[in-house]
């Protein structure tokens, strides 16, 4: 395997390191490249112009994630593109404060008794059988009757050791599914209710007990589902417009998450006729819903519905994807010799307060966050990557160097281009750090400096298990470890985040049979929120056998 060469150093710079997988330092200026830092002549104001396991699982390396998809080398712009075989990450730095967990995500629900509660019906924590799901559906689909023989007896808790914490609540789905099973994309928690959207339903559960609070049926299946909700808890989701195949997914509905209750449905409207209605990615910041698909994007107000702006602008570069969050909405968007550029964009008015236009040939891909800006760019023709950070101003900010092979977990469909959909990034604007894992078992978490690009510290996560940061919060970083091998649980420890340090442990999930059934989630979503792990399987399977569905660990 041959190494591939480090990039030229810049002026008044340290020499790069040589070694497979370092990350190159900021590239030198070029005509065709990244402009150095500070002065950028692609960013400028608007209007001038640019120059099987238990439950049906198999189980997985690791904490249950596949294989990370191949990595392709960061370089920026106009760089000489890296050799062909196996490939570095070249990442670039900003500020986050990320974590769109469980990126390409399908969540499974447990059962429930036709939206009339539980009816005394317990979810599993320590033997006794589970409720069966019973989503509303086509009469192909089992209804289900509450019948089913549920989970295994076992006590999951049999095997804990002092000092672990325990399984609260285990959901468990038995429904029986057309197809290829059924799709769960989104996940909240809101105050003392934890939700999870399943197949043609949302449905809300408490968070201590697992028991069912209320449940909100849809007459189709639930297509998009956006990682954030409003201040206040709301949520707008994407349905289909029917069952048939040639049904799309550009129905808009609004869903009150501390209630279950109902609110407006409207069309998505096509923004022109190359406007593609592919699953439309959706995305919330403040009143302002954004739905974008294959060549179109459109925002909406939350509250009424009515739609606010979209593609379909008289002149100029046309935005093709909106990305949301931190009150701030970013358009990608394409102009009519090719070239794609940023647009900073009102979330109410969609008017742009500034443009970056990207050198011929490169594409976002992704965005990290939105407020501080990064995003993720290539050029697929030369085999090349950066992740660039911008300022509010639309001006380049810095890049990351330091040794490592970092991949965040991310959806790649084939036609659409979400832009949010990356999970295992975290940035802490407080402490001007940015937290990324390096790929593969026996990993290593790698805080990098925002402002200066350099690695701070390093914590590793120890042989055979695999660490992802979950998220920031009171100076500190949460991350989840993996357990290194099928009869242990897992663990959340946290550090400062600024300084690092040595991790403490603040959940170490029980031995005994609770460990074989954590260890056996594919590509699970995990949060950690006010003390809870909460981790559920990102698929089901519909064949009419329990699954694990949605995990909930405590003290």
């Amino acid at each position: 395997m041959t190494e591939p060469p480090s990039p030229p150093t810049p002026p008044n710079q340290p020499p790069v390191p040589p070694g497979y997988g370092h990350l190159p330092g900021p590239p030198p200026p070029s005509a065709h490249g990244f402009p150095p830092q500070g002065d950028n002549p692609y960013a400028q104001p608007v209007g001038q112009q640019a120059p099987q396991a238990p439950y049906g699982q198999q189980p997985q390396p690791g904490y249950g994630y596949p294989p990370p998809p191949a990595t392709v080398p960061m370089a920026a712009p106009g760089a000489p593109a890296a050799p062909r075989g196996r490939m570095h990450l070249l990442v670039t730095a900003s500020v986050v404060v990320t974590l769109v967990l469980g990126t390409g995500a399908y969540f499974t629900f447990a059962g429930d008794d036709g939206g009339k509660g539980d009816g005394g019906k317990k979810p599993v924590a320590g033997g006794g059988s589970a409720p069966v799901a019973q989503p509303s559906g086509s009469a192909s689909v089992d209804q289900g009757d509450g019948k089913g023989t549920g989970m295994s007896d076992a006590d999951l808790n049999s095997g804990r050791k002092p000092g672990e914490s325990k399984v609260l609540w285990l959901r468990t789905n038995s429904t029986q599914l057309p197809g290829g099973g059924g799709d769960a994309t989104g996940q909240w928690i809101v105050g003392d209710t934890v939700v999870k959207s399943f197949y043609k339903s949302l449905t809300g559960f408490g968070v201590s007990d697992g028991k069912e609070k209320w449940k909100v049926t849809f007459p189709t299946k639930v297509c998009s589902t956006p990682p954030q909700t409003t201040t206040d808890g709301k949520v707008v989701v994407g349905i289909m417009d029917g069952e048939s195949d040639s049904a799309t997914c550009n129905q808009l509905k609004l869903v009150d998450l501390k209630t279950g209750k109902e609110g407006w449905t409207k069309e998505i409207p096509k923004e022109g006729m190359f406007d593609i209605m592919v699953t439309p990615s959706l995305a919330i910041t403040g009143d302002t819903v954004t739905a974008s698909r294959v060549g179109a994007a459109s925002a909406f107000k939350v509250s009424t519905g009515d739609r606010l702006f979209g593609s379909n602008v008289p002149e100029g570069c046309t935005p093709g994807s909106y990305a949301a969050g931190q009150g701030k909405i970013v358009a990608v968007a394409t102009c009519a010799d090719g070239i794609e550029e940023l647009q900073g964009t009102d979330p109410v008015s969609g008017q742009k307060s500034w443009t970056y236009r990207f050198p011929q040939g490169w594409k976002v891909s992704k965005v990290y966050s939105v407020d501080p800006l990064v995003v993720d760019v290539k050029q697929r023709d030369k085999n090349q990557r950066s992740i660039m950070v911008l300022g509010p101003d639309g001006k380049q900010r810095s890049q990351l160097s330091g040794e490592g092979q970092f991949t965040p977990r991310c959806d790649d469909p084939i036609l659409d281009r979400p832009l949010q959909d990356c999970w295992g990034v975290v940035v802490d604007a407080g402490s001007d750090t940015i937290v990324l894992p390096t790929e593969g078992a026996s990993n290593e978490l790698v805080a990098f400096d925002l402002g200066t690009g350099k690695p701070k510290w390093r914590t590793p996560a120890g042989d055979k298990r695999a660490l992802v940061p979950l998220k920031a919060e009171g100076g500190k970083l949460y991350a989840y470890n993996s357990a290194a091998d099928r009869a242990t649980g897992g663990e959340v420890i946290s550090l400062p985040i600024g300084a690092g340090g040595k991790p403490t442990t603040v959940l170490h999930n029980p031995s005994g049979p609770a460990a074989p059934l954590e260890n056996s989630f594919y590509t699970p979503q995990i949060a950690y929120v006010d003390g809870r792990l909460f981790m559920s399987s990102t698929h089901i399977t519909g064949e009419g056998k329990d699954e694990k569905f949605l995990m909930v660990f405590g003290k």
